[in-house]
């Protein structure tokens, strides 16, 4: 119960501040409160994201940040009209839009960062 009352916050680690600038802040359209020589500081829905600027970048083969999304088709077709390229996966099954619907129901899509970090969107 130490943290349990307490207010998360997220970190992703990126290698150049412009481009996670724009990518963050311009396409996904996330509202920044502040930029240091450490990190691009966002503000998501209460939450803060700590975009890290790290030396190098080694991207995991997992979602490392995702958002929860009432509508994950129009999300996901936002995201592509703004230029965010959606992620195909031989091992599942996704419709048009790239978007797997898991055996609970869940609707999931994943596209990557500038520096190759997964990111995803869900429907739950």
């Amino acid at each position: 119960m130490m943290l349990g009352n307490e207010k998360i916050m997220a970190f992703v680690g990126v290698s150049d501040a412009n481009k996670a600038r724009a990518f963050y802040r311009d396409t996904l359209g996330l509202t920044m409160l502040y930029e240091d020589n450490f990190a691009l500081v966002f503000d998501v829905n209460g939450v803060m994201l700590r975009v890290t600027l790290v030396g190098e970048v080694r991207p995991q083969p997992y979602t490392v940040l995702g958002w929860q999304v009432n509508d994950a088709v129009t999300t996901a077709r936002t995201l592509s009209n703004a230029g965010v390229k959606i992620d195909r996966y031989p091992h599942v099954q996704q419709d048009e839009d790239g978007i797997w619907t898991a055996p609970g129901g869940a609707k999931i899509a994943w596209f990557k960062d500038p520096d190759g970090n997964i990111l995803s969107i869900a429907q739950m």
